[in-house]
């Protein structure tokens, strides 16, 4: 069985920084290329970031190029997003995903569609 474990959601204020994690289990991690979505209220589920699976190769939203980060640890089966100046529009549910066999452009022009797996979220609020 496929799970993706967010961590790291919380309330900070704007200009603040906050790093969220994503654990995955059941699946062959470095075979999937990993990225970030996120719901903010009232909207629908948009990309965020993604990293291939093999050399690391990254892609991003263009609201959070320059101050989100993705990367991961193939070791630890892990993801990570830091986030740095966050915004009040930054507040959301934020989701990882899974795409098999994938590059991470792939995965941010297909945005939703073509996800293998997600995890159930984790809260992210941005006080202004």
């Amino acid at each position: 069985q496929v799970r993706l474990e967010e961590e790291g959601g919380r309330l900070v204020q704007a200009g603040a920084s906050l790093r969220l994690s994503c654990a995955a289990s059941g699946l062959t991690f470095n075979m999937y290329t990993m990225g970030w979505f996120r719901q903010g209220p009232g909207k629908e589920r948009e990309f965020v970031a993604a990293i291939s699976r093999n050399d690391g190769s990254t892609y991003y939203a263009e609201p959070v190029k320059g101050r989100f980060t993705i990367s991961r640890d193939n070791a630890k089966n892990t993801v990570y997003l830091q986030m740095n100046s966050l915004k009040p529009e930054d507040t959301a549910v934020y989701y990882c995903a899974a795409r098999r066999w994938s590059t991470a452009q792939t995965m941010g022009v297909a945005s939703i569609n073509g996800v293998d797996y997600w995890g159930n979220g984790t809260l992210v609020t941005v006080s202004s």
